[in-house]
């Protein structure tokens, strides 16, 4: 079994692969303050509950946009399964050629992303990532990643309505039944759910006026399935683009 980890702001996403099948996803909460011994006994813990031994894991591959975690992380997993994790970084094979100003400012886990549209589906396509940012990534007719979105992710703007005022609730998120509600908690879904698929297809549209034809557009991310069936572009969903990215990533460097 090889583990494909993708460290984000909000969430650390462990998918298990046997060959090309994903097995298993679990998500625990990023927290930049545990050790490596925390997280090794986190990992533990919660892999086996999958009936994942140790001598069943061969390989790991890292994606991160939480820097501090890295050797956290890769540490945690040699002391659980005594393997050398690879990490998605400058100088790692990846086959996505990056047409931008500076490559390396790209994050792994929009590489990741790009990997895994550019050897799984057609391009030149549109690959959207809600996370705790929304990131809106062009890959090209050549299949190279060339230009990107990044707004605020939905959650934030959750927890800016709710800390930010005196009177407005954390609310669960789901669409609304109408656009216009009737009561704060409904007035507020529609804001969030119904204002980013609008953002969304606003962006979708003006992308396609910019590059001049229309092209495939892909979701993947935390939020993805509460947003995107509101959208009105046809949109087709990939729970595990990124760690697909990520075990495309590591069989080019295994």
């Amino acid at each position: 079994m090889v583990l494909a980890v993708d460290i984000g702001n909000t969430n650390i996403v462990f998918g298990g692969f046997n060959g090309d099948s994903l097995d298993f996803v679990i998500r625990i909460s990023t927290d930049a303050s545990k050790t490596e011994d925390e997280y090794a006994s986190k990992i533990r813990s919660i892999l086996s509950l999958h009936n994942i031994l140790p001598e069943n894991v061969q390989g790991a591959v890292i994606s991160s946009v939480v820097p501090p975690l890295n050797p956290i992380v890769k540490s945690a997993l040699r002391l659980v399964y005594g393997i050398d994790a690879i990490m998605v970084e400058p100088g790692v094979k990846t086959g996505l050629n990056l047409k931008c100003d500076d490559p390396s400012s790209v994050g792994a886990d929009l590489i990741c992303a790009c990997v895994a549209a550019i050897n799984l589906y057609e391009y030149p396509a549109l690959v959207i990532d809600m996370g705790t940012a929304t990131k809106l990534l062009m890959i090209d007719e050549s299949g190279a990643f060339s230009g990107a979105v990044i707004a605020p992710g939905v959650l934030m703007g959750v927890k800016s309505l709710s800390s930010g005022t005196a009177q407005l609730p954390q609310i669960n998120l789901e669409a609304p039944k109408s656009v216009l509600g009737k009561n704060t908690v409904d007035c507020m879904k529609s804001g969030v759910v119904f204002g980013n698929a609008s953002m969304i297809d606003g962006m979708i549209d003006r992308m396609t006026e910019e590059y001049g034809n229309s092209f495939p557009v892909y979701a993947t991310g935390g939020m993805c399935r509460t947003v995107i069936p509101n959208c009105k572009h046809e949109i087709t969903i990939d729970d595990s683009l990124v760690l697909r990215g990520l075990k495309i990533i590591y069989d080019k460097n295994k």
